[in-house]
């Protein structure tokens, strides 16, 4: 049995984080999302909780993906759940810069191999910073998020 982790902060999590948990669930057997602190990024808007909760709502359809929280190094998670590869998504090239560093630093102190895949057109602009502060402006960001996501969104920024 091959298992994947898909770490991210997924403040929030938005369509095209789904589309790739969906492609992920098809290629592996089972697929861990794991909401993750960051502290690199800020506080956030949702709570860790609040994260690994609206991930778990959004890919409930999904038999073979579980959500996790974690506030440690991704690597460390990958070694206690047995993980065989790492998922990173690519949306532009400039992704592909940070994260192929991350992923040989990742590869060099565990040696767990980071799998990348791109996103399709139809959601590679989309980032949960621009999600945020669309919400937050009161304009429409239910056609990039997932229902549980865009009800939080609402109760987050009341119009």
């Amino acid at each position: 049995m091959t298992r994947v982790l898909y770490p991210g902060s997924f403040d929030p999590l938005h369509n095209g984080h789904v589309e790739l948990i969906e492609t992920a669930a098809r290629l592996w057997d089972e697929v861990v999302v794991a909401t993750v602190g960051n502290p690199g990024k800020g506080h956030g808007l949702f709570t860790l909780d609040e994260r690994a909760d609206l991930a778990s709502e959004s890919v409930a359809h999904l038999s073979n993906v579980s959500v996790i929280k974690h506030s440690s190094l991704v690597v460390d998670l990958a070694r206690d759940i047995g993980a065989d590869f790492l998922l990173k998504g690519l949306r532009a090239v400039s992704d592909f810069e940070s994260e192929l560093q991350q992923a040989q630093m990742n590869h060099a102190i565990s040696g767990v191999h980071t799998v990348f895949l791109p996103s399709t057109t139809t959601h590679s602009f989309v980032a949960s910073r621009l999600v945020r502060e669309i919400a937050r402006f009161g304009g429409d960001i239910s056609s990039t998020v997932p229902p549980p996501v865009a009800k939080a969104l609402a109760q987050k920024f009341p119009r």
